[in-house]
C-alpha cells in the first residue's frame, strides 16, 4: 500500500514541522534574535530624524556626536547579532537536512524491488541530494531573511505611518500591485519548478546509463545518438530554467521599478509638505527610510519566495518516498528460528508482479536441506531468479509459504533472515575499495587467513596475489578493474567468508570456463557439506552432479531429482542437456 502525499504547501509544511521540531530551541533564539536585530533598525531611522531635527537644523555639533555615537552602537550590535543569527541558521538547515537525508536513505534501504522500480534509481539518488538541497535553502533564507523581512515590513509600514499619516495614503496604492504580481509570479513558477525536477531526473538517469553502459554504446557506433539523447534532455532542463528566469527577469525588475517610483512620490509630496511646514524635514526623512525599508524588505521577502515553489515541488517528491509504505514490511512480533540450519521448504507458492499477465511462479512445492547441494535450472524466464529473490525475501509470495530454518520468512527480521544467507547474485558487483574490504563485507571480523581460505576455494587465490598489494589491491566501483570472471571468483569467495548455513548462487558461474567451474564445484562441496547450497545455472555441466535438480518451465516445477532421474522422466530436462550436450550425454 501506498499512502498518497501531501501536495503543495502541506508536504513542505510537514517535513519542516519533523525535521525542525529538534532545534525549535535553537530556532526560538534565531527568532529572538532576528527581533533584535530588525529592533534596531527600525530605531535608526527615528535617530536620523533627531539628529537631523536637533542637531543639524539647530546647529547643535555635540548633539550630533553624542546621537551618532548612540547610532554607531546600535549599528555594530545589530551587525554582532545578524553574524549570530547567520551561524545559527546554517547549524539548524544544515542539522535537520541532514537529519532529513539519512532517514530518506534509510527508508530508500526498506523498500522492496517493486518501489524501487516505481521511483526509479536515479530519481531516488535526485530526491536525496539535489530535491533535500533544495529544502535546505529554503529552510535557510526562510530563517536569514524573510523572517526579519516580515518583521521590519510590518514594523516599517507602522512607524511610517507614525511618522507621516498623509504621506502613508501612497502605501494604499503600493501594496496591492507587488501582491498582485507576487501572486501571479509564484503562481507561474510552481508547475515549472515541478518540471524541472522531473527534467533533473531524466538527466540523472540518461547521464548514468551512459556512463555505466559506455562500452555498449561504443561498441554499436551509438555515441552520437547517445550524445543527441543527452543534448535532448540537456536542453529539456535548460529550456524550463530559461522559463522561470523569464518570469522573474520581467517581476524583478517591475517590483524595484515600484520601489524607485515610491521614492520619487514620496520625496515629491514629502517636499511640499516640508516646504509647507506641515511636517519637519527629519520626519520626512524618517518616513522615506521607513518606506525604503519596508519596500526593501518587501523585496528581500518576494525573492525568498521566489525560492519557494522549488522547495515545494522538491518538498512532494522527497514526501512520495517517505510516505510510501514497503509492500514487504517487517514483521510487528518478529520470529527467532530455534536452530539456523539453512533449511529452505516452498509451500504451494506463487508470485507474480503487479499487473503482470500471469504469475511468474505457480504452485511450487519442494524441500531445499542442509547437507545437499540444489540446482534450479530451466529456460530463461522460467522464474529462477525471481525463486531466489522469495528465499531472500526481496518479494512476498502471492500465494502459498516460503520457510527458512523452518520459520515463515514473513513472520522474521530481515536481519535476521540475511544474517544466516551467502549470496552470491546474478550480476556481480564489488564496491570501491580493496579486496579485503570487499570480502569483510560480509564479515567485518574476518582474518586475513580467512580471506585467503575463501579466495582458494573461489578459485581467486592466484590472481589476487599477483596483483599489487594483494588483499590490499584496489577495486573500482562495480570491480571495473578486475574480469568478468574475476569479479565472479571474488563475489563468490565474499559469500563463503560468511560461513552461513544457506547459501544461494544465482547464475554466478557463468563466466568461469569449464576447467575452473569444475575446480570450484568440487572445493564448494568440501567446503559447504554441512550447509544448504543452492545453485542457479544455465549450464547442465555445473549442476549435473547435484543431490537434486529442480527443472523449472514458465514458473511451473517440471521436474525434481538428480541428474539420472530427470533424463528418464522429464522431457524438458532432456530436451536442455541434448541441446548443451547432445544425445550422446542423454542416453
Amino acid at each position: 500500500m501506498t499512502s498518497r502525499p501531501a501536495p503543495g504547501w502541506p508536504a513542505l509544511a510537514g517535513l519542516l514541522r519533523t525535521f525542525l521540531r529538534p532545534y525549535a530551541g535553537w530556532v526560538g533564539l534565531v527568532i529572538a534574535l532576528l527581533i533584535v536585530q530588525a529592533a534596531g533598525n527600525l530605531f535608526l531611522p527615528i535617530f536620523s530624524a533627531d539628529i537631523i531635527n536637533n542637531g543639524v537644523v539647530k546647529g547643535n555639533v555635540g548633539y550630533i556626536w553624542r546621537a551618532g555615537g548612540v547610532m554607531l552602537a546600535v549599528v555594530l550590535a545589530v551587525g554582532a547579532v545578524s553574524a549570530v543569527i547567520e551561524y545559527q541558521s546554517t547549524r539548524v538547515a544544515q542539522g535537520a537536512c541532514t537529519t532529513l537525508r539519512a532517514v530518506f536513505f534509510r527508508r530508500v534501504q526498506t523498500l522492496s524491488g517493486r518501489e524501487l522500480s516505481r521511483f526509479g534509481i536515479p530519481s531516488l539518488i535526485t530526491r536525496n541530494i539535489n530535491d533535500i538541497d533544495q529544502v535546505e535553502a529554503f529552510v535557510l533564507v526562510m530563517l536569514t531573511q524573510a523572517v526579519i523581512a516580515v518583521i521590519i515590513s510590518i514594523g516599517g509600514m507602522i512607524m511610517a505611518v507614525r511618522e507621516g499619516p498623509r504621506l502613508s495614503l501612497l502605501l494604499v496604492v503600493v501594496i496591492p500591485i507587488m501582491a498582485l504580481i507576487i501572486g501571479v509570479t509564484l503562481r507561474l513558477t510552481v508547475p515549472l519548478f515541478r518540471s524541472m525536477q522531473l527534467r533533473t531526473d531524466r538527466i540523472n538517469q540518461v547521464m548514468r546509463e551512459q556512463i555505466t553502459g559506455v562500452r555498449v554504446i561504443r561498441a554499436y557506433g551509438r555515441v552520437r545518438s547517445e550524445q543527441e539523447r543527452f543534448r535532448g534532455a540537456n536542453a529539456g532542463i535548460t529550456g524550463t530554467a530559461l522559463r522561470t528566469s523569464r518570469i522573474f527577469a520581467i517581476a524583478v525588475p517591475v517590483l524595484l521599478g515600484i520601489l524607485s517610483l515610491s521614492s520619487v512620490g514620496i520625496v515629491w509630496f514629502g517636499g511640499r509638505l516640508v516646504s509647507e511646514d506641515a511636517m519637519p524635514i527629519g520626519n520626512m526623512t524618517a518616513f522615506l527610510l521607513y518606506i525604503l525599508q519596508f519596500l526593501l524588505y518587501v523585496l528581500i521577502a518576494v525573492q525568498a519566495l521566489f525560492l519557494t515553489p522549488r522547495a515545494v515541488a522538491s518538498a512532494e517528491r522527497i514526501a512520495a518516498v517517505l510516505d510510501t509504505a514497503p509492500v514487504v514490511a517487517e514483521p510487528a512480533r518478529p520470529v527467532v528460528p530455534a536452530r539456523a540450519t539453512g533449511a529452505v521448504e516452498f509451500r504451494q507458492v506463487s508470485f507474480g508482479y503487479p499487473r503482470s499477465e500471469r504469475p511468474v511462479l505457480q504452485e511450487l512445492t519442494f524441500v531445499l536441506r542442509p547437507g545437499q547441494t540444489s540446482a534450479i535450472i530451466g529456460g530463461t524466464g522460467s522464474g529462477k531468479t525471481t525463486l531466489i529473490n522469495l528465499i531472500l525475501r526481496f518479494f512476498d509470495a502471492t500465494g502459498g509459504t516460503v520457510l527458512v530454518n523452518g520459520a515463515d520468512v514473513r513472520d522474521q527480521a530481515a536481519e535476521q533472515l540475511w544474517s544466516g544467507i551467502g549470496l552470491v547474485p546474478q550480476t556481480s558487483f564489488l564496491f570501491s575499495g580493496t579486496v579485503a574490504s570487499n570480502l569483510r563485507f560480509a564479515r567485518p571480523d574476518a582474518t586475513d587467513a580467512q580471506l585467503w581460505q575463501a579466495l582458494e576455494i573461489a578459485q581467486a587465490r592466484d590472481f589476487v596475489a599477483g596483483m599489487p598489494g594483494q588483499l590490499d589491491a584496489p577495486i573500482d566501483q562495480g570491480g571495473s578493474n578486475v574480469s568478468g570472471g574475476q569479479r565472479q571468483r571474488l563475489s563468490i569467495a565474499r559469500a563463503l567468508v560468511r560461513r552461513s548455513p544457506l547459501y544461494l548462487f544465482d547464475d554466478c558461474f557463468s563466466a568461469l570456463d569449464a576447467a575452473t567451474d569444475a575446480r570450484l564445484r568440487g572445493a564448494l562441496r568440501a567446503e559447504t557439506q554441512d550447509a544448504a547450497v543452492v545453485i542457479v545455472a544455465q549450464r547442465v555441466s555445473t549442476i549435473m552432479h547435484a543431490d537434486q535438480i529442480i527443472v523449472l518451465d514458465a514458473g511451473r516445477l517440471a521436474g525434481i531429482g538428480t541428474h539420472r532421474e530427470l533424463l528418464a522422466d522429464c522431457g524438458q530436462y532432456r530436451e536442455i542437456v541434448v541441446s548443451q550436450l547432445g544425445e550422446g550425454a542423454a542416453a
